[in-house]
């Protein structure tokens, strides 16, 4: 059984930063395409970002481009989610979640992380 958890959320002004985690447990983290995804209140779940199994090839979201970074640890079975110059459009539910090689869509979530921007 996969799980992911993730960590690092939390209450940040705007124009300040946050990095996110995502702990996935298992042998087969390097396996995985991992993304992150967030939720907004009366808002539809959004891709964020995404990477690859190597790392070097990664995906950004036009409202987040040039302010997040996306990155793993495949040593540490880690994702992370480096969020800067935060705005309070970016608060949300944050979710990572893990698509396997052979997968269309992603079948292993975490439970979220609330990040929240204040003015």
């Amino acid at each position: 059984q996969v799980q992911l958890v993730e960590s690092g959320g939390g209450l940040v002004q705007a124009g300040g930063s946050l990095r996110l985690s995502c702990a996935v447990s298992g042998r087969t983290f390097i396996r995985y395409t991992m993304a992150w995804f967030r939720q907004a209140p009366g808002k539809e779940r959004e891709s964020v970002a995404d990477i690859s199994v190597s790392g070097d090839s990664t995906y950004f979201s036009d409202s987040v481009k040039d302010r997040f970074t996306i990155s793993r640890d495949n040593a540490k079975n880690t994702a992370y989610l480096q969020m800067n110059s935060l705005k309070p459009d970016d608060t949300a539910v944050y979710y990572c979640a893990a698509r396997g090689p052979r997968s269309n869509g992603y079948e292993y979530w975490g439970q979220g992380t609330q990040v929240t921007v204040s003015s």
